[in-house]
């Protein structure tokens, strides 16, 4: 995707820029519309999330897919609760950011924000972590989409995990925008937010 700079510079050289601007903001009044009708369709049983003024329903996902998911969520889970690092959450779980509504694989929300959550609430902020599992229907989002609203709203490290592969590519957030810190097909891995927190990727991919 191209950078937020190069666009900035670009409508400030457009003449009609304030005309540009005004269907912007026509075109975000009608996806708000559209998100408050996404929020009042979804349910405990449905995978969708809201896109750029889209619903996007997820298809189910192959075995190694869940597989990789669950291996990773339980060593965090099990990490979380006994250093009481923060709350822990897997893909039912969305969250939402100024103009779409998301349902990562796994997210970790810092014991600081966590604390303002309540039993009843449906909807949350970015978390400060966040892993997504590609499967051939949301590849593309997960490197796109969400790797540049993630980051854009504060999403500290995102792991991006390859199944098929056995690759994971761990980025940190820097000044907004994603960097690489590093690509491993081998070895273990060790989160920057989740303070002490490894694993061997044989651990995920079992």
């Amino acid at each position: 995707m191209r950078e937020k700079n190069e666009l900035l510079l670009e409508l400030r050289e457009h003449p009609d820029v304030v005309l540009l601007m005004r269907e912007v903001q026509e075109i975000l009044s009608r996806e708000s519309e559209k998100r408050k009708e996404f929020r009042e369709l979804i349910h405990e049983n449905t995978k969708a999330e809201f896109i750029n003024g889209e619903i996007i329903h997820h298809s189910p996902v192959m075995r190694r897919h869940w597989k990789s998911v669950g291996n990773l969520y339980a060593k965090l889970h099990s990490y979380v609760n006994a250093h009481g690092s923060g709350e822990l959450g897997s893909e039912k779980v969305m969250i939402s950011l100024t103009r779409n509504d998301y349902e990562p694989d796994i997210m970790f929300f810092s014991k600081e924000k966590a604390e303002n959550f309540s039993d009843e609430q449906l909807l949350f902020p970015a978390p400060d972590f966040v892993v997504e599992v590609l499967s051939n229907s949301t590849a593309k989002i997960d490197r796109n989409e969400k790797f540049v609203d993630y980051a854009a709203h504060g999403v500290a490290e995102y792991w991006i995990v390859d199944p098929e592969n056995h690759i994971v590519e761990q980025y940190l957030n820097k000044d907004g925008r994603f960097d690489l810190f590093q690509k491993l097909h081998k070895g273990s891995i060790e989160s920057s937010v989740i303070q002490g927190f490894s694993i061997e990727l044989t651990e995920i991919f079992k």
